[in-house]
């Protein structure tokens, strides 16, 4: 037969004090200042489910030789050389306590972490929390005579993402630091994250590559960057920039408008067959960041012509802009008489107008000059050439010169320089071709049909077969110049306008 006792509470004889109380299902050893042994060879179990709570200002004490078990295997109470992180981040001088671990945050000012009095088996742990180390410094100061590294002098973290676990192991070394993490790992999505913005311009995955986007800009818009690669390398996008290509010359023998500047740069990570003008290497690599880059489309030059009193110069194209890469607009084709029978300069220069017996320059190309070149000088009338124009400079040939053969029947105007070709929207393209120039085409002048535009949307010049061509709209080429004011053939050719392309890795 089984004997037994219940009870809800046992108090001492000699002062009636607590030893044991229950109180609903908790059970109370001791009162406040008292201990309690468990004498040796005594097993206390706490099984599944259960816990020992220790109350504010109580304690456990292992004596030597005793353990605390987890199924069958001795764990220790303690620090084990480890930290307990406090995830509120410090801003301004503090004084750090054995056993905690700090995220400094120095983004607003660098300041100092006071290292607590060295007892042997003491840790502190402190990690960069902004990645800001290497700009706003932490300092560690030991307490008093105490030292880091066997020095008793500062400690200072100057590395981006670093991380440091010091223990106090004696006077000699004071404090050691066992951990030394140079950076710490954070969030980034692997490739470029964008949008776009601004009517009739297209973002759109390449149809060559599954992991490249290509944000084609017809006009002004935004090139938006809300996430950038932990790979430098993959933020390096490509690029071509196209201004606007310049109108062509008018009265009688209008010189071909210069093409609109054009470059390009591209980047190891998004392969296709650029240009011979690609600045990659010795160009300018344009590495995005989170951020908006705003986009300029440069619009053609618009041509004076179409009546006998239009005797303004041709007019140049306008510049397109991505982030720091500005590409030129063309300069105008000059017109027959003087003033204005000089091409003007621009990304490429426009062809020089004909007058007979007289000498006319083109303009100049790579105006104002980037490396590589983004365009070609406009063509020039010779002394002893007839009536004829030249025609205007392209992006990789510059504008053929005025016919030096005598006065008619060959006063025929010469054909605009070729552009450029690229792949980067899909299949090769050209671009930025000059326009070509006017023929004479008076009766009697011997001028027949006018000069071809270059290669890349360069217009044909005006000549018996009618008006000037204009420039392909978003090539960038170059306006034909224009003819003489007879019924069909009077009017120059406006610049096409220009394109920016961008090419990145979104995957």
């Amino acid at each position: 037969m089984t004997s037994k006792i219940k009870v809800d509470n046992i108090n001492k004889v000699s002062d009636d004090s607590n030893i044991i109380n229950k109180c609903g299902t908790d059970i109370t050893m001791g009162q406040n200042g008292d201990t309690v042994i468990i004498p040796n060879g005594v097993t206390e179990q706490v099984q599944s489910g259960g816990a020992i709570q220790v109350q504010s200002g109580g304690s456990i004490t292992i004596a030597s030789g005793g353990t605390i078990t987890n199924n069958g295997t001795a764990v220790g109470l303690g620090r084990t050389g480890t930290v307990d992180w406090a995830t509120t981040p410090v801003t301004a001088t503090f004084t750090a306590a054995n056993g905690v671990g700090y995220f400094a945050n120095t983004s607003g000012g660098a300041f100092n972490m006071n290292l607590p009095a060295g007892v042997a088996g003491a840790i502190v742990s402190v990690a960069d929390y902004a990645a800001t180390f290497q700009t706003t410094n932490l300092t560690v100061v030991p307490n008093g005579t105490d030292k880091i590294g066997s020095l008793n002098q500062n400690a200072i973290l100057g590395t981006e993402g670093q991380s440091v676990t010091f223990v106090f192991v004696d006077s000699t070394q004071g404090w050691i630091n066992t951990m030394d993490s140079t950076s710490n790992v954070r969030g980034n999505p692997p490739f470029i994250s964008a949008t776009i913005s601004g009517a009739c311009n297209t973002l759109v995955t390449a149809p060559c590559c599954a992991n490249t986007k290509i944000a084609t800009f017809t006009g002004p818009g935004n090139f938006c960057v809300s996430g950038v690669s932990g790979c430098a390398a993959n933020n390096v996008v490509s690029y071509m920039v196209v201004a606007g290509g310049a109108s062509g010359g008018y009265i009688g023998a209008g010189g071909g408008g210069g093409a609109g500047g054009f470059r390009e740069y591209k980047s190891p990570v998004t392969p296709y067959t650029a240009s011979p003008l690609d600045g990659n290497p010795g160009g300018t690599g344009i590495t995005v960041s989170a951020q908006t880059y705003p986009i300029t489309v440069g619009a053609g030059g618009t041509p004076c012509g179409g009546t006998p009193t239009c005797g303004g110069p041709a007019q140049n194209g306008s510049n397109s802009i991505f982030s720091t890469i500005i590409s030129t607009g063309g300069g105008g084709g000059g017109k027959r008489a003087n003033p204005g029978a000089v091409g003007l300069p621009g990304g490429s220069g426009g062809g020089s107008g004909g007058n007979e017996g007289s000498t006319w320059s083109g303009g100049s190309g790579n105006t104002p000059p980037v490396s590589p070149s983004q365009g070609k000088d406009g063509g020039s009338k010779p002394t002893t050439g007839p009536y004829a124009s030249s025609g205007g400079g392209g992006a990789t040939v510059a504008g053929t010169n005025a016919s030096s053969s005598p006065s008619p029947p060959s006063a025929t105007g010469a054909p605009g320089g070729a552009g450029a070709s690229s792949s980067i929207s899909s299949g090769s393209v050209n671009y930025s071709g000059g326009g070509g120039g006017a023929s004479r085409n008076e009766p009697g002048e011997g001028g027949t049909t006018g000069a071809p535009g270059g290669a890349g949307g360069g217009g044909q010049g005006a000549g018996t077969q009618g008006n000037a061509v204009n420039g392909t709209a978003n090539l960038g080429g170059g306006g034909g110049g224009g003819g003489y004011n007879i019924p069909g053939s009077s009017g120059a050719g406006g610049g096409g306008s220009g394109v920016v392309i961008i090419r990145y890795k979104f995957q």
